[in-house]
């Protein structure tokens, strides 16, 4: 986990990492994120040492926005889908993004969600109707 508060060199390293390679790979527009400060950026490194999968969390409001699309996103390397890495990065944040305090799946927001996003969410949130936050509509 990469907090706002570590040293900046890694903060800017794995911004660049999520900006060039997971935002290139999903097709979105690198945009910032919106309020670092209150982001926590999840990596999930292989038993090789090397990144096979990212998610990217901010508070915003009552809910706690992860995933799949927009500025929060959830990224798997193509080779190594249907594991359960996605699955296991949303588990630790729901367990660790507010100390102390476990997240239900009704405190969790998915933005803006690509079809294979929703299709995780729902199977995630065991209901097609999780919450999704729409960064156009809500900015």
């Amino acid at each position: 986990m990469i907090l706002p508060d570590d040293p900046k060199y890694a903060v800017k390293k794995v911004q660049v990492y999520v900006r060039e390679i997971v935002d290139n790979e999903l097709g979105f527009k690198q945009v910032s994120l919106s309020c670092p400060a209150k982001t926590k950026i999840y990596l999930f490194v292989s038993n090789e040492k090397m990144i096979v999968g990212c998610l990217v969390a901010e508070s915003i409001k009552q809910v706690h926005v992860i995933n799949c699309v927009g500025r929060g996103r959830i990224w798997v390397l193509g080779a190594r889908r249907g594991k359960g890495i996605a699955r296991r990065m949303v588990d630790v944040v729901r367990s660790t993004f507010i100390y102390g305090c476990y997240l239900r799946t009704n405190e969790i927001a998915f933005s803006d969600p690509t079809p294979h996003g929703k299709l995780f969410a729902t199977k995630y949130c065991q209901t097609p109707n999780f919450l999704v936050y729409n960064f156009i509509s809500n900015n």
